[in-house]
């Protein structure tokens, strides 16, 4: 059905995902006649898949050191603004419940429908108007008015936001069309790559390890380098072996640091661990000794990739030793590279922030235009990080509008 009308809505908000519901929600409290536009079928299907079915939708202790951005200080205004404690305080008021699993990280413990639900309900009880699905094909600004143009007709508002995410999961409707528009209007994008992501090995990049699909274990990582835009990232979380190469907590989180051609750093024991083995081998094997610190599959594996099956631990020399103490405390691992889209949670890079105003999300380079939440470069660390920066942006540009 065609709609064309001659309504100036306060705001069009492009994407009905975390960041734009609640961004329209806000706004709307704020007496603000909000149009949601949304190209998908099924909206809110990447809330619906976060968490495993059950969305860790934000983290106690986020903080802008939990996020990258070639722009750091960028998050900092928003976050203070409206704080996990803001968001977690109004899921206690709508009786959702929810618990803590990890590190500050809160989940549903029904299913993320509940958060969808709240956002939809919130939307509705201000009287947000919401289309979908409906196709952005283009925009053109007219003396101070946005006429956006869709599969529906024409649309005219004040202030146009764009909250389309990002290009992680391609099947359940990811789009860069935030990152085409702003390229359009001159408003610069840094260019977007997978993040939060397994990584791929090969032959040539210790394939064997593959053999070990399916083993967790706890280690400490450092991917990046200092000449990086982001820097580097130390991480003490478990990484999983998979039949593809690397993934896991400890993977997905140095991934968004990583780049093509780059070494991981692995440290499956530290330094005291080492130490405290010599002391306790006595006239164990090699094999027999790792495996008192580490899983029976991977202490196999190491003695094996060292060449010291059936060797006495006590009975190595200081060559052997050595070689052995740098695949426990110090591998090296050089991925192929990601798995893609289709298995990262989000997205690193996006609309550059050094061309937008941190306190309302605005550009500073296309008039009354605004982008929040995952298309904007600002890329969390996992654990519920991404969807706080949702909330924080969505927050900040509603109290703008």
């Amino acid at each position: 059905m065609k709609v064309d009308d001659n309504t100036i809505w306060d705001a069009v908000v492009i994407g009905a995902g975390a960041a734009g519901l609640f961004c329209a929600g806000q706004a709307a409290m704020r007496q603000k006649k909000v149009l949601v536009l949304d190209h998908a079928r099924k909206i809110g299907e990447k809330i619906r898949i976060s968490g495993g079915g059950f969305c860790n939708f934000t983290n106690r202790f986020s903080s802008a050191q939990h996020f990258l951005s070639r722009n750091p200080h960028f998050v900092k205004s928003a976050l203070s603004r409206y704080r996990p404690s803001d968001f977690e305080g109004w899921l206690s008021q709508a009786a959702i419940p929810y618990h803590e699993k990890h590190r500050g990280q809160l989940f549903c413990d029904r299913s993320a429908q509940d958060i969808i639900d709240l956002l939809l309900q919130h939307c509705r009880q201000y009287g947000v108007s919401l289309r979908f699905p409906v196709q952005v094909e283009h925009c053109q600004l007219l003396d101070q008015v946005w006429h956006i143009h869709t599969s529906q007709g024409e649309i005219k508002a004040q202030a146009l936001v764009w909250a389309t995410g990002g290009l992680p999961v391609p099947k359940i409707g990811a789009s860069d069309k935030a990152l085409r528009f702003a390229n359009e209007w001159g408003q610069a994008v840094v260019t977007p790559r997978p993040a939060l992501v397994p990584l791929s090995l090969t032959e040539k990049t210790q394939g064997s390890f593959t053999q070990l699909s399916g083993l967790s274990v706890p280690v400490h990582i450092k991917a990046g380098q200092r000449q990086q835009h982001y820097g580097e990232g130390y991480f003490a979380e478990d990484l999983l072996f998979t039949h593809r190469g690397l993934s896991g907590p400890a993977i997905l989180q140095a991934s968004s640091y990583w780049r093509e051609g780059e070494a991981l750093a692995v440290a499956f024991l530290e330094e005291k661990d080492w130490q405290e083995m010599q002391q306790v081998a006595g006239g164990k094997t090699v094999e027999n000794v790792l495996a008192l610190y580490l899983p029976q599959r991977l202490a196999k594996h190491l003695t094996e990739l060292c060449q010291l099956e059936q060797r006495r631990f006590a009975e190595l020399n200081r060559l052997d030793r050595d070689k052995l103490k740098v695949w426990l405390t110090e591998a090296v691992f050089y991925p192929g590279g990601t798995l893609g889209w289709n298995k990262a949670e989000v997205m690193l890079g996006g609309v550059d922030t050094h061309q937008m105003d941190s306190k309302t999300m605005a550009s500073t380079i296309i008039p009354q235009c605004y982008f929040i939440g995952e298309c904007v470069d600002v890329t969390g660390h996992l654990g519920g990080h991404n969807f706080q920066w949702a909330w924080s942006s969505a927050y900040v540009c509603a109290q703008s509008l």
